[in-house]
């Protein structure tokens, strides 16, 4: 079985709490970080720009994804270009379309002919795939995140579908695929087996990755000690 060092796939840390970043800044095997405003709101934070450059004083050589939060694509370009100047490692994120439907392919194209580095997010299907990879072609290097977990969470098996994505970004070397909201500690190793470039990965699963190469049988064992501790520790009877 691989171990997390012999991984092509590239690990980001996905998340908004300050502390929960700089942990993860500090293990070498955390290549770069994403966020998005949900993470934000429920990290507390009310004050985005501050935030945002407060960590990228603490992180500044590692990739990290803030993304707007506008509807309309032309203040959706006026946060990008700010958003953008913060820092050489800033990826601006959009989603793919607003809450209209209406899709933002032709700002990603804009933006990134203007040489703004882009996380195109909220992805989940080939054909949205196959648009963005059409429009930034050659541009500025663009992240496309694909929300694998959540597909996943429709009861459809999302491996097939980032096999394929990684097909369609080959002919845009300035493209690397995101598998985001992974579910479990697997998916990491899914994603390297089929080529992606990237996970996003939430501390809680990260934690997880001391489990690697664990022994089952120990494993089997811990398990049947920690039903037989509590059900002890709760003094049933019957």
């Amino acid at each position: 079985m691989k171990t997390i060092g012999d991984l092509k796939v590239a690990i980001f840390a996905d998340g908004a709490e300050q502390a929960g970043m700089l942990e993860m800044y500090a293990k070498p095997y955390i290549k770069g970080f994403t966020t998005n405003p949900s993470l934000m709101r429920k990290a507390g934070i009310n004050d985005y720009e501050r935030f945002a450059r407060e960590i990228l004083k603490e992180i500044p050589d590692r990739p990290i994804s803030f993304e707007v939060f506008a509807d309309d694509f032309t203040e959706m370009a006026r946060q990008a270009r700010k958003i953008a100047t913060w820092g050489k490692n800033t990826r601006v994120k959009i989603p793919i379309t607003n809450t209209r439907r209406e899709s933002s392919v032709p700002l990603c194209e804009r933006l990134t002919q203007e040489g703004i580095p882009l996380n195109v997010t909220a992805i989940f299907t080939p054909e949205q795939v196959q648009d963005v990879v059409e429009a930034v072609r050659g541009g500025a290097p663009t992240y496309v995140s694909v929300f694998a977990g959540r597909i996943a969470d429709t009861g459809v098996d999302p491996v097939p579908l980032m096999a394929e994505a990684v097909l369609r970004l080959a002919p845009a070397p300035n493209t690397e695929l995101i598998w985001a909201s992974p579910r479990e500690l697997l998916n990491i190793f899914q994603a390297d087996a089929i080529g992606c470039h990237i996970i996003t990965v939430t501390n809680d699963i990260l934690q997880k990755l001391s489990l690697v190469g664990k022994d089952l049988s120990e494993y089997s064992l811990e398990t049947v000690k920690m039903f037989h501790n509590d059900g002890s520790g709760a003094g049933f009877a019957l």
